[in-house]
């Protein structure tokens, strides 16, 4: 399997797919049908073949999925199956709040390290993690195993601590600042900019109304 034909919409919708199965778990509910689970998420039920059918084949012709089995599969392909350590670079009120939210642990992302450069906020705890000085950036990907980075700075911060994330040997960045950042092909980029999703919504908002 080579991860990178796959396209995009199909992994963000395989991880709207594993929430959904486990909340069908949690109901007790055993066996789903691709039409069902097309319901459940809002797309059409080839869609739903379609996106499994890039992993190989699942369920019985005529009786659907276990719901169960469907879920570990999943799991599995999202890489979800195995625990990722988690730093976060910034710890203004966006990243407190991420560093606080108990999802990312359920779903296997350790929260290890926060970092920042405000002398009024290093020394202080977000729950169990105590925030450091930038400093030690380097040292804490290497100590901690960290492969994840959140960048949650100021877009004027925001390449040069990729940088540093990067240069430290985090494989992986998740960018919630407004820049636009620069990475080499190996490491995996993915912006998240709140901004964009609320002017898709006004977009929406005035052309279906």
């Amino acid at each position: 399997m080579k991860v990178f034909k796959i396209p995009e919409a199909t992994v963000m919708r395989l991880s709207v797919y594993s929430r959904y199965l486990y909340q069908l778990g949690r109901e007790g509910v055993e066996t789903v049908s691709s039409g069902d689970i097309a319901k459940g998420v809002g797309v059409s039920s080839a869609q739903v073949r379609k996106d499994l059918a890039y992993f190989g084949e699942f369920g019985t012709r005529g009786v659907g999925y276990k719901v169960e089995e469907l879920y570990n599969h999943i799991i599995k392909i999202l890489g979800l199956d195995q625990q990722w350590n988690v730093m976060i670079v910034g710890a203004g009120k966006l990243g407190s709040a991420l560093a606080l939210y108990q999802g990312f642990a359920e779903r296997g992302f350790n929260i290890t390290t926060v970092l920042d450069v405000d002398e009024n906020i290093i020394g202080t705890k977000l729950g169990n993690i105590e925030v450091e000085p930038l400093e030690v950036l380097e040292t804490r990907v290497k100590e901690r195993n960290i492969t994840i980075g959140v960048v949650a700075v100021p877009a004027s911060a925001a390449q040069d601590v990729t940088d540093q994330l990067i240069k430290a040997g985090v494989k992986a960045i998740l960018n919630f600042s407004p820049r636009v950042l620069k990475v080499p092909r190996e490491v995996v980029l993915r912006n998240v900019d709140l901004s964009v999703n609320l002017e898709v919504l006004s977009f929406n908002l005035v052309f279906n109304s």
